[in-house]
């Protein structure tokens, strides 16, 4: 099968995250023009044994990286929160954005990037950080281990967030939130009182939207509650990683903050 048709799928999305990664839609797609231009010089840069998407960001950014010359060049039109991005380091920008617009998993980075995980949950920890100035929120924590309840706490107030509320329970979890508003919920699943993240998640919502991130040991619980979970949300396992922590706390800000920007 031609080059052509393996990447032509994937070309919307790889415009989508050069035009984040440069500043603007122009820049963007001069970027994407030379990769392919690259490309038709040089098919064996393309690995068929990645796939299309995985072979494609890769080949874009070995030309990225070897013809870039400094940071985005923003308009006028510009957020701060883009103007905030566009000051992270190279490597730490390509990570952020693959794992934030592109939603690659940490494998997939280190793949795209020739990097091991234990760098890109690295860089991503520290996009988090960099940038968590822009995105600092309200975060109601609703888990009944103290531990882990302590742990999350203090890695995204490090980050620079607040946190309004600890709760064990649903019906504490819908109090707090009634009271303090927050501007994102991390939750467990499975809580001490019987109920679940999720219930107490739906009923704090009512309908309306709030970034969530869940973190669990039951994934599968929450799978299958796949027709009542609040959508958009972000799953992490337990135990978890602090970094992996700070970049689904950075992402689902992140997706949040650009939704109400585009509404």
């Amino acid at each position: 099968m031609p080059i052509s048709q393996d990447i032509a799928p994937v070309l919307p999305s790889l415009r989508r995250f050069s035009s984040a990664l440069n500043g603007s839609r122009d820049s963007g797609d001069a970027f994407v023009a030379a990769a392919l231009e690259y490309l038709l010089a040089n098919p064996e840069a393309f690995l068929h044994n990645l796939s299309p998407r995985l072979a494609l960001y890769q080949v874009y950014l070995e030309v990225w990286s070897a013809t870039n010359v400094g940071d985005p060049i923003l308009g006028d039109e510009a957020s701060p929160y883009d103007r905030h991005l566009a000051q992270l380091s190279p490597r730490t920008r390509q990570a952020f954005l693959l794992k934030t617009v592109e939603s690659f998993s940490v494998s997939e980075i280190a793949c795209v990037m020739g990097l091991d995980c234990a760098r890109v949950y690295a860089l991503l920890g520290r996009g988090a950080r960099e940038i968590a100035q822009e995105l600092a929120a309200r975060i109601l924590i609703i888990e009944d281990e103290p531990i882990v309840a302590m742990d999350l706490e203090a890695i995204v107030e490090d980050l620079g967030h607040h946190v309004i509320g600890v709760a064990r329970g649903k019906r504490q979890a819908i109090a707090l939130a009634a009271e303090r508003k927050p501007e994102l919920i991390m939750a467990d699943i499975e809580l001490a009182d019987g109920s679940t993240g999720v219930e107490a998640v739906n009923d704090i919502l009512g309908g309306s939207s709030k970034p969530v991130v869940f973190i669990t040991a039951h994934a599968g619980i929450y799978l299958s509650m796949s027709a009542n979970r609040p959508q958009p949300a972000f799953l992490l396992p337990k135990p978890f990683n602090p970094d992996s922590v700070r970049a689904a706390v950075s992402q689902a800000l992140f997706f949040d903050r650009r939704a109400r920007r585009a509404a």
